[in-house]
């Protein structure tokens, strides 16, 4: 499974980006999904979960209330939406999938996943 994760870039504190990653068609509807991103120094954490059917997400409490995860299965998608960007939100960001039998497992550690993008950085000016 090949992921393209894109819409990285430098933005002010306050506002916002939206990350896209793309699959193949082939696989879209049988991962859940991840968003995850690591600042320098840091371990890698997950941002946003959504799963395989879409009707359940996980955040991590940094991000709740200003980012939202979402799929768009006519484009094979999974997007992330951060409004609200603050400086510590600097990092490359990592799209991420897994394939799942069952429709809504929502997986939140790194390890749990098999696909991994190649990472677009985000950056938050203060």
């Amino acid at each position: 499974v090949q992921l393209q994760a894109s819409g990285g870039g430098l933005v002010q504190a306050g506002g916002s980006l939206r990350l896209s990653c793309a699959a193949s068609r082939r696989t879209f509807n049988m991962n859940s999904w991840g968003w995850f991103r690591q600042a320098p120094g840091k371990e890698r954490e997950l941002v946003a979960a959504i799963s395989r059917n879409g009707y359940n997400t996980h955040y991590a409490d940094s991000v709740k209330g200003r980012f939202t995860i979402s799929r768009h299965n006519a484009a094979n998608t999974v997007a992330l939406q951060m409004n609200s960007l603050k400086s510590e939100d600097t990092a490359v960001y990592y799209c991420a999938a897994n394939y799942e039998r069952r429709v809504e497992i929502v997986r939140v550690t790194a390890n749990e996943y098999q696909y991994w993008g190649q990472g677009t950085l985000v950056t938050v000016s203060s």
